[in-house]
């Protein structure tokens, strides 16, 4: 590993944006062709994962190994994002080809909006144990589609906080959701045989 990486790595560990800029000039295009290869080419796959990636390395930059292959880490990170969204398409796909072979278009269409109600009162349940800031942030993006722009003006805060408190409100639904994907694949499986 080159010293200038270590050296930003541990810079970052601090919390030096600057540091992260770097590091994110140097890796997000390398990072970007190599999920585009595991991708099968997916161009809007790839772009979404690199920044993702980038946004956790920023979330988990403590824990961060300054003396092991930052490209490597970063890899392993977005192919098990890459991993996580497979599965994810994978039961939406399952799902949706369930209803499709077991109903008319009409229960098709009552089930669905059944389910996104469900939805829409579990992520409603999960919000509720945000810590207060960040419930209040998620809210205002999800209840009234406020932009991080609009969020930041509304509630006098910078717009790089408003994202770090949204992509943690996000993340923390997307793992509370993820407990459930094999539930509901069992339960489509039960039903399809």
């Amino acid at each position: 590993m080159e010293t200038n990486d270590s050296f930003n790595l541990n810079l970052l560990k601090e919390g030096s944006s600057l540091a992260f800029e770097k590091l994110y000039d140097q890796y997000s295009g390398k990072l970007y062709n190599f999920i585009l290869r595991i991708s099968n080419g997916n161009t809007y796959l790839s772009e979404e994962l690199t920044q993702r990636t980038f946004v956790k390395i920023w979330e988990t930059r403590q824990l961060i190994a300054s003396d092991k292959s930052f490209f490597s880490y970063l890899c392993t990170i977005a192919k098990n994002m890459l991993l996580n969204e497979l599965e994810h398409q994978t039961v939406v796909y399952i799902y949706q080809e369930y209803f499709k072979q077991s109903g008319s278009i009409s229960d098709y269409s009552t089930e669905k909006e059944i389910n996104r109600k469900m939805l829409e009162e579990m992520i409603d349940k999960l919000a509720q144990q945000l810590p207060p800031a960040r419930k209040r942030i998620f809210l205002l993006s999800k209840n009234r589609g406020y932009s991080i722009k609009e969020i930041a003006k509304e509630l006098n805060l910078a717009e790089s906080t408003v994202q770090t408190q949204l992509s943690k409100a996000l993340a923390f639904m997307k793992a509370q959701l993820a407990k459930h994907y094999y539930l509901i694949v069992l339960v489509i499986l039960a039903c399809i045989y």
